[in-house]
């Protein structure tokens, strides 16, 4: 990952809406979630939510594909590890004493391989 690619998605996580969609679709897992259960379950009118999934999409932070006439979105988790992976590649200096286990700290408990892919 570059500085470019790297402040695409920081900047398109940096609204509420978005990062709140975000956060839902990583905890939906690889399956996601159709754009309509998104909104509804974020009070977020459909269209405005369509317009920062797309945001998201084209950060590289989602991937979206059609079943019927849903659009589902599902977090990119491999482009997400790429993001934090950069963002951690300076981490210290290398003096871990400062970080600590900074990488289990990214883990979240109810992560599990099956989820989380």
């Amino acid at each position: 990952m570059n500085d470019v690619v790297a402040v695409a998605a920081l900047a398109a996580l940096a609204h509420a809406d978005r990062l709140a969609a975000f956060r839902m679709l990583v905890r939906a897992g690889p399956n996601g979630m159709a754009s309509g259960e998104i909104a509804e379950a974020l009070s977020i009118p459909p269209t405005r939510m369509s317009f920062h999934l797309a945001t998201l999409e084209r950060a590289k932070l989602l991937r979206s594909w059609r079943d019927g006439r849903r659009i589902l979105y599902a977090a990119s988790y491999d482009d997400m590890r790429q993001l934090l992976a950069f963002l951690n590649e300076d981490c210290c200096s290398g003096n871990p004493e400062i970080c600590g286990n900074l990488g289990a700290d990214l883990i979240a408990p109810s992560c599990s391989s099956e989820t989380c892919s």
